[in-house]
């Protein structure tokens, strides 16, 4: 994969939509609450390798080629390791995030941004409670949100699909036209733009060898309202102008 180029710190569309009538926040964990040098990423998608190795008695190469089918095909691996052979998630989601969280490092400029937001912060996740707990605690962020939504809230139906979307926003009483999503994957902002919250991707500020060069690219189109590839920044900014798109 080839390096892609570096984006602006901060790029909007024309229309998008501003942040002045937000009450609710709403964030990914992996790669959003986080940047990849704190390493999370890459040991969780080698324990994921591992975990289909095991299970199917394959070498490393074959198992990181089935893994990345299930997760193209069904969207995570867990989800096709649940529907076409009844794994056990909790097993599975314990296995991939028994990870060494020494590269994380405290981020005050965030957890200052985010605590100062006006309303509610919820986390939105693929990931486990446990995984999403350990990882915000680490960064120093963790006391600023009211709960962690994990995959299993939403019966292991995982974003992009629409249904795991509409669970949240029930479970929680979130009005979506009041709300704002904040994520890594742009496919995963189609349906929380559709349902009329103001949306965010964020991207990595260099280039990300763990990951799929597709995942990190800074897409313009009309789902995503915001790009950035430096969340603490873009939060102070829209703290400073609520009411205008983030300079």
């Amino acid at each position: 994969m080839n390096a892609k180029p570096p984006v602006e710190n901060h790029l909007s569309a024309p229309d998008s939509r501003v942040f002045s009538h937000v009450d609710t926040w709403v964030f990914d964990l992996d790669n959003t609450l986080y940047p990849h040098t704190s390493r999370v990423w890459p040991q969780i998608d080698e324990r994921i390798t591992l975990y289909v190795a095991n299970l199917f008695g394959l070498d490393g190469i074959s198992s990181k080629a089935l893994q990345k089918f299930f997760y193209h095909k069904y969207g995570t691996t867990l989800r096709a390791l649940i529907d076409q052979y009844d794994i056990d998630p909790t097993d599975f989601l314990d296995f991939a995030h028994d990870i060494d969280h020494t590269d994380i490092e405290l981020n005050a400029s965030l957890g200052q941004a985010i605590e100062k937001l006006p309303g509610r912060k919820l986390i939105l996740t693929n990931g486990s409670r446990k995984h999403a707990e350990n990882v915000a605690r680490k960064i120093g962020i963790l006391d600023h949100f009211e709960d962690v939504f994990d995959i299993a809230s939403s019966n292991f139906v995982p974003k992009p699909e629409r249904r795991a979307y509409e669970v949240f926003l029930d479970r929680h009483g979130v009005d979506p036209s009041r709300a704002a999503m904040f994520e890594d994957i742009a496919k995963n902002l189609t349906v929380p733009h559709e349902l009329g919250m103001t949306t965010t991707l964020i991207v990595p500020k260099t280039f990300d060898p763990f990951r799929e060069s597709f995942e990190q690219e800074a897409v313009k189109t009309p789902e995503i309202d915001y790009i950035t590839n430096d969340l603490a920044d873009f939060l102070h900014k829209v703290l400073a102008r609520p009411s205008a798109k983030p300079a």
